[in-house]
């Protein structure tokens, strides 16, 4: 019976495919491209950046996707750009065995995604889907270019199998589907970016597949910051949380990072050292390492003879396994470091980032072959980072020119002390870092954007 529900699914496929094509092969197309994310669009920066940059060249841009999380400020000005909503498939009921609803959920995507672009997008030139999520993605974007005749372009951000195998394991038979399908798919597409040059030639060594290396890099928004910016932010924020709120309530101006003297908000000399880190709390970013990190440096700070600031550590972002951190967090006592993970419009997140002292990054890849965003976007601010080592962090990182590396909670507890001794007073080391971050700082995503990839493949 299941089987045969397959069946009929896979030819009203099949049929909506033929009618697609005998819709839409004599269409206008013009400067129009799909942007496909099959994902929540508004945690999707870099298919954010895509959709920006192209509606900035005169395209039309229809960005599918979840629509769960607003869109950045630009792209939801951007009178060429829209979104088109897709909805996530229902939960998983008790009774139902976990394969079975994965091919259910698989199924039920590809459908919803092929019917919501046949009628209501326009014929478009070019569909640019974003990898991982691979399945069903890739296999519907290729689909949809061939019934829209369109070129079909794959931006590789990571691996799908490698994320599957964090759950599974690397033996499991849908991992090593996964692994043949992505293959399969990626030597289909007219174009292929990525993001590393490591994955660029994993991608042609594993696959035979052509890439190129498109690096993330920051839009404007990410940029150093002013002191008065910074009490802007730090005062917001004090509302909600106390960590920003000034030692004594009685200066109600102030913040516990910043004053204000003669109307000019200035930073304090016995402020705490702001710590910073975003996540996705998933799997692939053990947070354990930072909190065992900070409860050494409490005690390094708890000594007679210290010379260590008080810390707030500020860990933004949404996920999975944020309350499992937040019940950590709760029971944990520490004398000298504050632990708080706020939530931000989006619109305050680059200003907190620039508003930093150190940036931390525990994102360690699931291929190894991929970097973190959110140190393109510390480093756009000019804050440098303490960021955990994995194969291919060394195209961003440079060790001791923009930041550091570490490999465990005691080399980075190590680094803190390093980093952070007698300060504010002595930033030292930290300025050093800023001013190397300067030339990174010039390179910003649309200039990056249109050398690299727009330029070669759209004039």
């Amino acid at each position: 019976m299941f089987l045969t529900i397959i069946g009929l699914v896979l030819l009203s496929v099949l049929i909506i495919i033929v009618f697609g094509w005998i819709y839409n092969v004599n269409k206008v197309v013009g400067k129009r491209i799909l942007i496909i994310v099959l994902g929540d669009i508004g945690r999707s920066p870099r298919m954010q950046y895509h959709a920006l940059s192209f509606a900035k060249e005169g395209f039309v841009v229809d960005l599918v996707g979840f629509n769960h999380s607003p869109l950045i400020k630009e792209l939801r000005d951007q009178s060429l750009a829209r979104v088109v909503t897709i909805y996530e498939p229902p939960s998983k009921p008790s009774w139902l065995p976990r394969l079975l609803y994965y091919v259910f959920k698989t199924i039920y995507l590809f459908t919803q995604l092929f019917l919501t672009v046949l009628f209501r997008t326009s014929k478009h030139s070019y569909v640019l889907v974003q990898n991982p999520p691979a399945i069903p993605t890739l296999a519907a974007a290729w689909f949809i270019s061939v019934v829209r005749q369109s070129k079909f372009i794959i931006d590789w951000h990571n691996y799908g199998y490698t994320i599957l195998s964090l759950a599974v394991s690397s033996t499991n038979p849908l991992v090593k589907f996964s692994k043949f399908y992505e293959g399969i798919f990626g030597r289909r597409a007219a174009h292929n970016i990525c993001v590393t040059q490591a994955m660029r030639e994993d991608l042609l060594h594993r696959w035979d597949v052509m890439a190129t290396t498109l690096y993330d890099r920051p839009p404007e928004r990410f940029r150093s910051v002013d002191e008065s910016a910074r009490h802007k932010i730090f005062k917001k924020l004090s509302q909600s949380y106390d960590v920003f709120k000034a030692v004594n309530e009685k200066d109600a101006s102030d913040t516990s990072f910043t004053t204000v003297i003669d109307t000019t908000p200035t930073l304090r000399p016995d402020r705490p050292a702001m710590l910073i880190s975003s996540t996705s709390w998933t799997e692939d970013e053990d947070f354990g390492i930072l909190f065992e990190a900070l409860k050494e440096y409490d005690k390094m700070a708890d000594t007679k003879s210290s010379n260590l600031p008080n810390l707030v550590c500020v860990i933004t972002g949404k996920g999975p396994l944020k309350q499992y951190y937040q019940d950590i967090i709760s029971k944990t006592t520490l004398n000298h470091v504050e632990i708080c993970t706020p939530w931000l419009e989006a619109e305050d997140y680059p200003t907190l980032v620039g508003s930093a002292d150190l940036g931390i990054c525990l994102h360690t890849s699931s291929s190894g072959l991929d970097l973190p965003m959110k140190v393109v976007d510390m480093f756009g601010c000019g804050v440098p980072v303490c960021a955990v080592g994995f194969p291919c962090l060394d195209e961003l990182v440079e060790h001791g020119k923009n930041g550091l590396i570490f490999n465990g909670p005691e080399q980075l507890a190590e680094q803190l002390q390093e980093l952070l001794a007698d300060f504010p007073r002595n930033q030292q080391l930290l300025k050093k870092f800023r001013g190397n971050l300067k030339e990174f700082q010039k390179k910003r995503w649309h200039a990056c954007w249109k050398d690299t990839f727009y330029n070669p493949v759209f004039e």
